[in-house]
This record gives C-alpha cells, structure tokens and sequence, in this order.
C-alpha cells in the first residue's frame, strides 16, 4: 500500500475529523487534477511496498499462483468501478466512509473507517518491520549497550528508525512531504530496473532457478500477499473528485491496474527465478550487498516508507484527537503526546510480530480483502438496489462477496498461525 500524490495537499484537509480519511490526502477541493496527474495517482496508490513480497508470495503458492494474481486484480479492477458507479449515483459522496454511510448509515460508516484506520496502523508498523530487516541486512553485527542493556541486530534499527520517523509525524505541516511521497512510482521503477540489473549482470546469481509448480499449503499465504497489492479503493474517491474529466475515471483504473500488475508479475517472476524457494519475505534481503544495483534498490525501499509514515498516520492521528473534548482539540502538547505515543505503539508491535511477510499476509486476508473486495460489492448492491433484482451481475457479485469471505477466513487463520509459530 501506498500514499497518493499530495501535490496539492491543504494542511486543512489534513486536519478533518473521524469522517476524514487518507483519501482527503490526495487532492485539494477544486477538480482540477489531469488524465496524466490522475494515472500518476493511482498508480503511485496502487504500486506500493507490497513489490517486495511479491516473488515470496510466487514461491508460496508456486507458479499457478500466478493465475491468482490476474484474477484478483481483475477482480479488484472491477469492485474500483464499482466504487465509481456508487459515486455516480450521488453527488454528496466525497469520502469512503461516505459510502458506507450511504449504504448501510452510521453502522457503515463505522465498519469502513475502522477497516481503513486498522489496516493503516498495521502498514506502517510493517513499514518499520520492513526497515528494521533492511538495515541489519546493510549493517551486521551492530550492537549498542544502554543502561547494560545490549540491544542489536534488527530491534536496534527498528528503534532508531521510529526516533527518525518521529519529527515527521510531530510536523504541523504535512505539505512539506508531499513531493517525497509523490517518489513512490519512479521509486518502484527504480526497484524493478535494480533487481533485474542484479540478475542480469551477476554471474553468480542469474535466473537459474525452476521453481514448483504448485503448493497447495501456500496458497492461502500467497493469495493474502497478492491482495495487500491491491488495497487502494479507501482512495479512489478522492480521485475521482479530483479529476478534472470524470467520466474517463474507469480509464485511469483500467490503465492503473494494468500497469501495476505487470509491475508486480514481473519482480514475483524475476524474484523467484533468481532465488526459488529460498526467495526472503522482502526480496531485497537476498540482493547481493556488494552490487551498486542491489544497494540502489536496498536504499531506495529504505526511504520510501520513512517519507511515507507521516502522511499515512496522519489520519489515525485526527481520529484520536476528534475524540478528545472540545477544549483540548487543538492542544499542541496533547497532540504531540497522542503522535507520540502512537509511534512508540507501532515500534513496540514491530518489535513484537517482527514477520514482514506474515504481517503483510495478515492485513491482505483480513482487511484488505474486505476494503477492496467484499465492502464495495456490499455498498453497490444496497445503493444501486440490485440486490432486489436476480441478474447475472447481481449473481457474479455475490459470488465474488461468498469468494471473499472465504479467502479472508483461511489468510487470517493462516496468517495468524504463522506469527503465533513464529513468536
């Protein structure tokens, strides 16, 4: 998951209460955002840290499970248009919790925001996991000794990396990075082109590895993996009312996605040729350091989500305080201390679930299937009213609800199993 362009961010926008989520990030409130700049959004929303488990989740469920990539993206396409027709239907729509709202009223609009703000806690702490295995990848055997406390190896970074993070969080004016965050596609482009320059001009490496053609055991694993790519729908709306021409916003979606998938199915079939079964949860642990190629791609995933943390925080931040009274609303010292105390929270999680993969498994199977798969068919049906009308797309969206439920019960088991395993 990713952050979308913030080139006309208003710090006001920023500043909303519980109702306004990470898509009020994207634009500002008159439509003047191009095709071009829309594409550019989208696919920055949609290309996101989820590249570097792409070749673990192949390795996973095998080459078969690459049928499954297609298919949800295909699936997540459709339910992204499904999310626009739910717009179409009523102007007031500005927000995804707006949606929600409308469909099923304050009971839905609790569900979503409470889906988004969860899988946005979990996507940051996965950002300091990510880090955390990065830099003790870079930097072995460092270990500092506090008040005779030794602490090294990947607690060490996680900690430090939160202490970084932490100024950006405490910034009153998110603007300041927004042109960091507008990275996140020459980011991507720059990983892609890094570890296929890897395999191309080291001998040592190569594409000399076969791979299975199936595992049925890691199919639930890989099948969460590919669904964390495509957890973008809680921002389409506010793209869509950025736009300048709405009715061509079904061919910004088609184009994103299409581009995006050939992202992902290229690194997850690189990934896995170059390193097989042995592939690491996040690909660039298996880059030799030595390479310039592999230390450009290491270095690239190592400031992406430090950029990132603030802007993605920043709404779970708002939530809180809107539940404070009035009078304290606005207190710089209290805001400071819920930033604060919201940091330390997520570097104790990463401390304490310190599995990248399993982590980003857990937040496909459970939410992101939900945001992006099972909320918007749900929303459409009631909206649109189709639920009372037995047609063949009536009939192909409960399907893929019964599908999403069914996926989401066995990643989450799946997913949950492997962190209490691994504890």
């Amino acid at each position: 998951m990713s952050v979308p362009l913030l080139s006309e961010l208003k710090h006001n926008e920023v500043t909303q209460a519980l109702d306004e989520d990470i898509d009020q990030s994207i634009h500002s409130s008159t439509n003047t955002v191009s095709f071009f700049g829309t594409c550019l959004n989208g696919l920055n929303t949609l290309s996101g840290v989820g590249i570097l488990s792409v070749a673990y989740a192949l390795a996973s469920g095998g080459w078969l499970s690459l049928i499954l990539l297609f298919a949800i993206s295909m699936v997540a396409f459709y339910t992204g248009i499904l999310v626009k027709r739910c717009m179409d239907m009523n102007c007031t729509i500005k927000t995804y919790p707006d949606i929600g709202h409308l469909a099923f009223g304050n009971i839905g609009k609790l569900i979503v925001s409470a889906t988004m703000y969860t899988e946005l806690y979990l996507v940051v702490t996965g950002f300091l996991i990510l880090e955390g295995d990065n830099l003790n990848n870079l930097f072995q055997n460092t270990e500092i000794e506090i008040g005779g406390l030794a602490i090294g190896g990947k607690q060490l970074f996680v900690i430090l990396v939160g202490l970084i993070i932490l100024p950006t969080v405490l910034l009153d004016d998110l603007s300041l990075l927004s042109y960091i965050s507008a990275s996140g596609v020459l980011a991507c482009v720059i990983i892609i082109c890094s570890i296929f320059s890897t395999a191309t001009f080291d001998g040592e490496i190569g594409f000399h590895e076969k791979g299975t053609l199936i595992n049925w055991n890691g199919i639930p694993t890989a099948v969460s993996l590919y669904a964390f790519c495509y957890c973008a729908h809680p921002v389409f709306p506010s793209l869509y009312n950025s736009m300048r021409n709405k009715h061509q916003f079904s061919n910004v979606l088609l184009i994103c996605f299409v581009l995006s998938t050939v992202g992902y199915a290229s690194v997850a079939i690189i990934g896995y040729l170059m390193f097989g079964a042995e592939v690491e949860s996040q690909i660039t642990l298996n880059l030799p350091i030595n390479r310039i190629s592999s230390r450009i791609a290491i270095y690239t995933t190592l400031v992406n989500p430090i950029s990132k943390y603030a802007v993605m925080v920043t709404p779970i931040t708002n939530a809180l305080k809107d539940l404070l009274p009035h009078q304290y609303k606005k207190n710089r010292l209290i805001g400071i201390l819920i930033n604060t105390t919201l940091v330390i929270s997520t570097i104790i999680v990463a401390l304490t679930v310190p599995f990248f993969a399993y982590l980003t498994s857990l937040v496909g199977a459970f939410l992101s299937i939900t945001a992006s798969i099972i909320l918007p068919c749900c929303c459409y049906l009631k909206i649109s009213g189709t639920y009372n009308k037995f047609g063949c797309e009536t009939v192909a969206i409960i399907i893929i609800i019964l599908l999403g439920v069914v996926i989401g019960i066995f990643g989450t088991y799946t997913s949950l199993v492997e962190i209490i395993n691994h504890l």
